[in-house]
């Protein structure tokens, strides 16, 4: 018995790389059979009418943390669950990212490697977005987040850290190259690994066959992390202790001439009552400045959005970063492309997510209005599909 087909038909369509007018895209199942302004509606297919409607890949988010419940104090409430309760929570959060169109996030830090059981989880339940799963990220004794499982200092306790994740079955290796904000003793602008330790981990990784991405905030350990060969690099903030540094020539020359992806951490939900942190608000220009000088040296850029670390982070905030994409320089084209298929890539999912193409996984979103000319149209969400099942 085949799957029932499933035609939807709308104003626009962009499949994760251009934007086309009047087209259909038909489901079957879980795949995307065919989609574009010349697909006929075959006979016994089920019709979905979308007038005014913009049909898009279901959004990708490159850095999420699901463990993290966007409150005040997420620390503090992932410290108060046991295991049941963080699942249940992860859960939950990863449902309400699907609801805002977000049908695949990576999960790059939790406790117990509690994101690897929900990502089996989402296999058989549509109301999960795909997870792409790292487990407990890898962090000096007591350095930022050790909260979330044991450090490791040096080459060889970095390798057998690598080993045991990979034994575990993530899909991919964090590591903490720098201190953050969320740790009490942690600096982001100070780094927490040498070079030669980068070195020892990207080297443990590759051999078994897994990425690697480094938070990185300080200037020094961007710089580390690049020399090292990470694939990606995360926040990549270049954060002082008072303020933010110029992209020094010859890092932003590794940025554009690597094969890294750099996961900028836009994104902002509003809330009332609650505004980005001061010591944020105020590097925030600063950093848009130095993201522009990214991109327009032609560096590869996606967002993560580190969603779940407070409230202006909510699962499925990723919808706000397209107005700072297109700030720094994106067009409207590039910022779309870059929170679908180019995100979707990243992951290492460049063959099933991200687009809206024969073959791939039928995870789309429907919108009102075309959100090429107006941003707000993300907002407006009339349907979201996981892997052909609608879900909102």
């Amino acid at each position: 018995m085949t799957d029932q087909l499933t035609a939807l038909r709308a104003s626009w369509l962009f499949d994760g790389t251009a934007l086309s007018a009047d087209p259909t895209v038909l489901v079957e199942g879980d795949r995307i059979v065919a989609a574009g302004p010349d697909v006929p509606v075959p006979d016994g297919a089920t019709l979905v009418d979308l007038p005014g409607a913009t049909i898009l890949p279901g959004l990708v988010d490159c850095h999420v943390h699901l463990a993290f419940d966007s409150s005040m104090d997420p620390v503090a409430r992932l410290a108060e669950r046991d295991d049941a309760a963080l699942f249940a929570a992860m859960a939950e959060a990863a449902r309400q990212a699907v609801r805002g169109g977000v049908t695949t996030v990576r999960d790059l830090g939790d406790r117990g490697y509690a994101s690897l059981g929900l990502r089996d989880a989402a296999a058989t339940d549509p109301s999960l977005p795909h997870i792409v799963a790292a487990g407990p990220p890898l962090t000096t004794p007591g350095g930022h987040c050790h909260f979330l499982g044991e450090g490791a200092a040096g080459v060889e306790a970095l390798r057998l850290a690598i080993k045991e994740r990979a034994d575990r079955g993530v899909d991919v290796i964090k590591i903490m190259s720098s201190g953050g904000n969320m740790t009490p003793g942690s600096r982001p602008e100070v780094p927490q690994y040498g070079l030669d330790e980068l070195r020892a981990a990207v080297d443990e990784a590759h051999r078994l066959g897994l990425p690697i991405t480094a938070h990185a905030h300080s200037t020094q350990a961007i710089a580390d992390a690049l020399a090292a060969g990470v694939d990606g690099l995360e926040h990549v903030s270049f954060m002082t202790a008072d303020g933010v540094d110029e992209i020094p020539a010859g890092v932003l020359d590794a940025m554009a001439r690597q094969p890294v992806t750099l996961s900028l951490t836009f994104g902002f939900a509003h809330r009332p009552g609650v505004e980005l942190p001061p010591a944020m608000a105020s590097r925030l220009p600063a950093m848009l400045a130095n993201a522009r000088r990214m991109h327009a040296a032609g560096a590869n850029i996606v967002v993560g959005t580190d969603a779940g670390i407070s409230p202006i982070k909510p699962p499925d905030v990723l919808r706000a970063s397209v107005p700072q994409l297109r700030e720094i320089g994106l067009s409207p084209t590039e910022a779309l492309h870059a929170i679908t298929a180019r995100a979707a890539a990243t992951c290492g999912l460049a063959d099933r997510k991200g687009r809206l193409a024969r073959g791939y996984d039928a995870d789309v979103l429907v919108v009102d209005g075309n959100p090429l000319d107006d941003p707000g149209a993300l907002d407006r969400i009339r349907a979201v599909y996981v892997r052909g099942v609608r879900m909102v």
